[in-house]
């Protein structure tokens, strides 16, 4: 990539703190929802089974779009889809703080989630393609920022739907809009490169991804059919398209595909860990929401903080080491929750802040060291792959985790090092996080001892 396409050192800084406060917009709108879904249940007296597709809506459509715009990025100018996301982003805010039924509700936060996705999606993508030489320190800056956004997320939501409504949580959303002029002019300009979009195999695999979501969250018998339906067909179709929506080489590559497992199994633990925390304080403590979020604050602030030292270590150190030590943290904090489950919450704090370290580490390395593996001409597709599985694993991780803690009567206490045996089932789903980070740690070890990346630029 020559020098002419990359951003203008004198806006680098301002560019990244622009995705930074987009990204925070994003996340945050994910995460404020959780607490609001309750009041907006009572608002259109809704099941718990309608008002949940309030989530499942957004995570299904925000999950495939990460993929679909990392591809239509190795094609079109950046700047252009990025426009073309934040005006429909704002335009369901917009529709959702006027929502006068359900289903207009339900209309406007798919057409968020269609808009939102291009911004961690491409996030990803410009550091790659625009600042090559300043890339660990960005990816981590913006892993820390999407750790930091995930946990004040809650708080914030709980704040402005407690004091004024849960309609004000669209307002966020609506102001990003304002970001477009600023964008299309510190983001270089490229041509159309030369390319075409597989529509069925785009179909195919959104179809997987999306019965495989609905399956994990809904428990709906009948996605399993259709999901294994539509795999078989985006596989038949990888093998004999011309031009197919994912190069069979890029799956074919073992570093490629192990840096993902290793990033999903990863990500999972964290987002397991989000899930679990709020209904484990809330169970043994009996914490207020505001409470709770105060608990997860010192992490998420810490993991914030991480975010240009947890970059500068990547490009001092290589990807390889600090996917290591991240996935090390990450198993660490989660056994030390595990082990001190039951005791005052600052305890569990400070065991959070542990966890929350690897946050921002396993993103931001797991990124640079896929933006080495993966050909240029192939980084959206890429790293669309990266963030899609990123994401499912939040939606995994809550429904596995959900359906464990419907079990009560677990007796057999697995970590033997517990100090609070009150408390089993806690214990032994934090003590099976850790041993998911060391799966890991240990799985990405191996590969990349037997053979090493690149030389990272």
């Amino acid at each position: 990539m020559n020098n002419s396409s990359n951003v203008d050192p004198r806006l680098t800084s301002r560019l990244i703190l622009l995705l930074c406060i987009l990204l925070i917009f994003t996340v945050m709108n994910g995460t404020m929802f959780n607490v609001a879904i309750p009041d907006i249940a009572e608002h259109f007296d809704l099941l718990p089974s309608q008002v949940s597709w309030v989530m499942t809506g957004y995570i299904l459509v925000f999950s495939i779009g990460s993929l679909m715009y990392g591809k239509l990025a190795d094609i079109y100018p950046i700047k252009n889809i990025l426009t073309l996301g934040l005006i429909l982003f704002a335009t369901g805010a917009t529709l959702g703080l006027l929502a006068p039924n359900y289903p207009t509700l339900l209309a406007a936060r798919i057409i968020q989630a269609m808009g939102g996705a291009t911004i961690p999606a491409l996030a990803f993508i410009i550091p790659a393609r625009f600042i090559p030489g300043e890339r660990g320190r960005v990816f981590g800056i913006i892993s820390s920022t999407v750790a930091f956004a995930s946990g004040i997320g809650p708080i914030a939501g709980g704040i402005i739907g407690g004091i004024l409504s849960w309609r004000f949580l669209f307002v966020f959303s609506m102001l990003a809009v304002f970001a477009i002029p600023l964008l299309r002019r510190w983001i270089p300009d490229e041509e159309k490169r030369d390319g075409v979009v597989d529509v069925p195999g785009a179909l195919f695999i959104a179809t997987t991804v999306a019965f495989l979501l609905v399956f994990i969250t809904t428990g709906l018998w009948w996605a399993p059919l259709i999901f294994i339906g539509s795999l078989a067909l985006f596989i038949w179709r990888t093998a004999t398209a011309k031009h197919p929506f994912i190069q069979p080489s890029l799956l074919k590559n073992k570093n490629y595909t192990i840096t993902v497992a290793t990033s999903f199994m990863g990500t999972s633990v964290l987002f397991g860990m989000i899930f679990i925390i709020p209904i484990m304080l809330r169970d043994l403590y009996e914490l207020n929401t505001l409470a709770i979020g105060l608990v997860l604050f010192p992490g998420a602030m810490a993991a914030g903080l991480i975010g240009q030292a947890g970059g500068r270590l990547v490009d001092k150190k290589g990807s390889v080491p600090v996917v290591k030590l991240a996935l090390l943290l990450v198993a660490g904090g989660t056994f030390f929750i595990s082990t001190f489950a039951g005791f005052h919450p600052l305890v569990i704090a400070c065991c959070l802040l542990v966890t929350y370290l690897g946050f921002p580490l396993i993103q931001s390395s797991t990124a640079n060291l896929l933006s080495i593996i993966v050909p240029k001409k192939e980084t959206g597709v890429g790293i669309g792959m990266f963030n899609l599985l990123n994401f499912m694993s939040a939606a995994i991780g809550s429904a596995v985790y959900g359906r464990i803690l419907d079990i009560e009567s677990t007796t057999v206490l697995l970590n033997p090092l517990a100090l609070n045996e009150a408390n089993v089932i806690y214990t032994n789903l934090f003590l099976s996080l850790t041993v998911i980070a060391l799966l890991a740690f240990t799985l990405f070890s191996q590969k990349f001892k037997q053979n090493p990346p690149p030389l990272e630029e």
